[in-house]
């Protein structure tokens, strides 16, 4: 392992996972070295993870001073490694206990972070408490778990001070979303990897100074995500969004089914909520109940323009349309649920990508405007304008598919053997509403109000051309355009796909 060395001339060892720009994450514990983190999930997939070991933990040697692991004191540790790495600014991701070294990090040497990711973090350091109640309660969350009562019982124990290696055993299950081989392993590999001794220095008096680390944290400008776990006691999710309120650019997530180690609970669902905060080209926004991720292009007081795209897809499909489409507009390009770096809660529908829409549209303030869909984006589009006429200034459906049944029906998908970047359930949920639609979708048609234009493919497309004519036919004011493309229209043949929309009123 690579080394650098502290101020004090300790030699501090630290993992390199990955390529790309670092992300430096401090390990929790306290006091416990960094390879219980793994690869965070897959996150070294996207980032070059930068994992130290604390001073007496891990590879790292043992200091001289064992006053040095007070959490105040270590955070020159880690203003050392930034510099060992020549990185002026860096991206700092911090778990548990490692949440108070962050604080403090951010507090002293603001300008040195450029995000900074609190993962189910610790609190003492801006002066909130987890309580025992906040322990009780959670752990009423899992009381239908099998485990429950011998964790219950040995909860009791932990909070009256047991803190034996059989009382933390017991409580285990508590703090993973699922009890399951992984999670059993990980946790019976805890006490061999922390230092419990040099633990205790760790919140000695003088470590924390609450009043000032949150009047400098006030001042701390730089993007916060705060990630709590559902399921969690140690903060609960209350308690997280007490700390949230303290940062004034933070972003608050609660994951779904999660508790203290949420990588482990569900990797991916982490990695897609770290990896859209990490990216200065993605924002996220809470939506009906679901995190949205979203592009936005052009000057922000210009014409607003949404693009949803089609089944499977992303945002990024959009990128050459979005960037002609900027000179004039504000362009939002949003993943739907299922899709890209959105949320996957595992149930799908035309009717919930058409609420994914309409939220989406009220969060960011977009009444009127004009919404260009594709496929299964036109869909909810459609759906959308038909409940909500006046919501939507234009509509521009692009091989939208038609609200007749499948002749013949789709029979079941198989899933693909590799890794994807949407939720499989999307397929068969989708397919079993085309094979069957709501006859309603078609007979509110003449309730859009807005002015539509919709876009075959032509002879090539899988969708009947007929049935989109006639689908223009239905809408007041609506009207048809076909370019020979097939089903992908706008990625290719953008020129033409850009040329009929421009004609359509898009300057």
């Amino acid at each position: 392992m690579p080394i650098f060395h502290a101020y004090d001339g300790t030699e501090l060892a630290y993992r390199l996972l990955g390529e790309g720009a670092p992300l430096i994450c401090l390990p929790g514990g306290p006091i416990r070295a960094g390879t219980y983190m793994g690869d965070l999930g897959g996150l070294s997939a996207h980032r070059r993870l930068v994992v130290p070991d604390p001073r007496g933990a891990g590879d790292s040697a043992v200091p001289d001073d064992p006053a040095s692991y007070r959490c105040d004191r270590l955070v020159d540790d880690i203003e050392a490694l930034r510099e060992h790495l020549g990185e002026d600014r860096v991206d700092l991701l911090a778990h548990s206990a490692a949440g108070n070294l962050a604080a403090l990090y951010a507090a002293r040497y603001p300008e040195r972070l450029r995000t900074l990711t609190l993962v189910t973090p610790g609190t003492l350091a801006v002066g909130i408490e987890v309580t025992e109640q906040d322990w009780y309660e959670a752990s009423e969350l899992r009381r239908d778990e099998p485990w429950y009562p011998a964790a219950r019982a040995a909860l009791d124990d932990f909070l009256a001070g047991g803190a034996s290696d059989e009382v933390r055993a017991a409580v285990a299950p508590l703090v993973y979303g699922r009890w399951d081989e992984a999670a059993r392993a990980h946790a019976a590999a805890g006490p061999g990897q922390t230092n419990s001794a040099a633990a205790g220095f760790y919140y000695e008096d003088g470590a924390f100074d609450p009043a000032a680390t949150v009047a400098a944290l006030a001042a701390f400008t730089a993007p916060v995500l705060v990630l709590a776990g559902e399921y969690d006691g140690g903060p609960t999710p209350d308690r997280a969004a007490e700390l949230v309120a303290l940062f004034p650019n933070a972003e608050f997530v609660v994951q779904r089914g999660a508790a203290h180690f949420p990588w482990l609970d569900d990797p991916g669902a982490f990695v897609r909520t770290v990896q859209a905060f990490l990216d200065p080209d993605v924002i996220s926004v809470q939506a009906g109940g679901i995190r949205l991720a979203h592009r936005v292009w052009g000057d922000p007081s210009a014409p607003p323009v949404v693009l949803a795209h089609g089944r499977c897809g992303d945002s990024r499909t959009w990128t050459a349309i979005a960037e002609h489409l900027a000179a004039e507009h504000r362009v939002y390009a949003f993943d739907f649920r299922g899709h890209g770096l959105s949320d996957w809660p595992g149930r799908y529908s035309f009717e919930l990508f058409r609420d994914d829409l309409h939220a989406f549209l009220e969060a960011r303030n977009l009444a009127g405007a004009t919404v260009i869909g594709h496929s299964m984006g036109a869909a909810a589009a459609y759906l959308l304008a038909e409940r909500e006429p006046g919501l939507i200034g234009r509509l521009v459906l692009e091989e939208v598919p038609p609200p007749f049944p499948l002749d013949p029906p789709r029979t079941p998908a198989r899933r693909p053997d590799e890794e994807l970047d949407f939720d499989w359930p999307v397929v068969p949920s989708t397919d079993a509403q085309l094979n069957g639609p709501d006859p309603a979708w078609q007979e509110r048609l003449g309730g859009i109000t807005a002015p539509t234009l919709v876009i075959g493919g032509g002879p090539t497309s899988q969708i009947a051309q007929e049935r989109l004519v006639w689908l223009a036919g239905r809408i007041p004011g609506g009207r048809f355009v076909t370019i020979e493309a097939g089903h992908l229209v706008h990625t290719e043949r953008p020129d033409e796909f850009l040329a009929e929309i421009r004609k359509f009123g898009l300057s």
